[in-house]
């Protein structure tokens, strides 16, 4: 366990967000990293949230990041 506590703080240190954690079995659902334009990654499923004329704002803010940076 402390491997894995040691690791999550060297990331953190560079700069990465543990933003979701199921507090049910301490798991990390979400990462960010906060510098970055848009870097953000997920173990849920966001895609079963969404539909082509109602998507998940996460697929919402990636296509309107991705929009801003062309």
């Amino acid at each position: 366990m402390n491997l894995i506590i040691n690791t999550a703080r060297l990331f953190e240190q560079k700069g990465m967000v543990f933003s979701g954690i199921y507090p049910k079995k301490n798991l990390v659902e979400i990462v960010e990293i906060k510098k970055h334009p848009f870097f953000i990654a997920v173990q849920f499923h966001p895609e079963f949230k969404s539909k082509p004329d109602n998507a998940h704002p996460l697929f919402k803010e990636f296509i309107k990041a991705a929009l801003n940076k062309g």
